[in-house]
């Protein structure tokens, strides 16, 4: 008997998935525009969401980033520009209708009532019968691995059980939207990895379309299918977390995006002449000779070694941290400027000795270079 109802169970949940799925839709934002006044918050943004897909929205404070998810949400109007889900444009639409599901920041669970009861309160906002709602209510439970938890208020749950709860409320009503404003800002760091790692599991097994509103770079890296980095109401660049951390558009999403070596430097016929002196045979066909540059290169494309060569930076070594698997190196160029080199570090491995070395690239390293204005 047991066997049975739980494979009718299995059966259920499996119709439910693929139901949740097709329901999935792609979001299209189509020259979104608002202001706060004369301050513009939002400016012409243009970004296509595909059907199954997780976009972060990732920049600082300001940006326009959480103004875009409340304009998608329909607690915000925006003054020009098209949200369209699925074939569909939803601009006249109130938040009830437009079938998006929102995990807030603070998780907003209603504390007067039980978790079974703040799970169906969407269902119940659109009418579904009891039976419907308990059904439900227990699918999501054990969809986010909370069964048995349906009697407890939101005091009597932790933070992360609170965010499954709020979780499993948004997935209750089957969106065909989901949103998440910054999810993970009240969790700590362990707790917050095993929960980015749980919406990234659920939006897969349902095939959720899916936005992300996160300041943190790492958490859209790690969780994220495309990542748009907004500066100042704009998108700056839009790709997969590997092709904006390896080939940023613009210094802002560079400096944004990881950790950087900044240094300047001047087009030569031979490639890059660094102002730290030495000279990085960079391709550069589309910058004509004398043209200032600031050449970016990642801390792990860096190297240190005892040789000296005219691509190499002789440099100081002044402090080596062991961070986890890694060793942090800070060096000194003679013109005072510093570099960080991320070098990997292995059980038992001490500190590199200070003195004098020499910086080089790694043989895969790929530096970005940027034009500078003409001084």
């Amino acid at each position: 008997m047991e066997v049975a109802k739980d494979t009718r169970r299995l059966k259920d949940a499996t119709l439910t998935m693929a139901t949740q799925s097709s329901a999935s839709q792609q979001l299209l934002l189509n020259g979104i525009v608002h202001s706060y006044g004369a301050a513009r918050a939002v400016d012409e943004v243009t970004v296509e969401v595909k059907a199954g897909e997780l976009v972060a929205l990732l920049g600082p404070s300001g940006c326009g980033k959480t103004t875009l998810l409340r304009i998608v949400a329909g607690f915000i109007r925006q003054a020009s520009g098209q949200v369209v889900i699925g074939d569909r444009a939803v601009d006249d639409l109130p938040p009830n209708l437009r079938e998006v599901g929102i995990v807030f920041q603070n998780y907003a669970l209603f504390p007067h009532m039980t978790v079974a009861e703040n799970i169906a309160y969407g269902l119940v906002a659109r009418g579904a019968g009891k039976a419907e709602q308990r059904a439900r209510v227990s699918e999501m439970l054990a969809t986010v691995r909370m069964a048995g938890f349906a009697d407890r208020k939101p005091r009597q749950l932790s933070g992360g059980q609170q965010q499954r709860i709020a979780l499993a409320r948004a997935l209750a009503v089957q969106p065909r939207i989901l949103l998440l404003d910054e999810p993970f800002a009240a969790l700590d760091k362990n707790l917050r990895l095993d929960m980015q790692i749980e919406i990234k599991r659920l939006q897969r097994q349902f095939g959720l379309t899916a936005i992300l509103v996160t300041h943190d770079q790492e958490e859209a890296m790690s969780i994220a299918d495309r990542i748009a980095v907004m500066n100042q109401g704009r998108i700056e660049q839009l790709g997969t977390p590997v092709a904006i951390y390896d080939e940023p558009a613009t210094p802002f999403v560079n400096s944004f995006i990881g950790s950087s070596n900044i240094l300047d430097g001047i087009v030569t016929d031979a490639g890059i002449r660094l102002s730290v002196g030495a000279l990085l045979p960079c391709q550069t066909p589309n910058l004509p000779q004398g043209k200032p540059v600031q050449v970016s290169i990642r801390p792990e494309q860096l190297m240190l070694v005892r040789d000296a060569a005219q691509d190499r930076i002789p440099v100081t070594l002044t402090l080596s941290l062991p961070i986890g698997g890694h060793f942090i190196h800070d060096v000194a160029a003679a013109d005072g400027s510093t570099l960080k080199i991320a070098t990997a570090r292995h059980p038992g491995d001490a500190s590199t000795l200070p003195g004098i070395w020499h910086c080089a690239l790694t043989p895969e390293a790929r530096p970005s270079i940027f034009p500078q204005s003409n001084p």
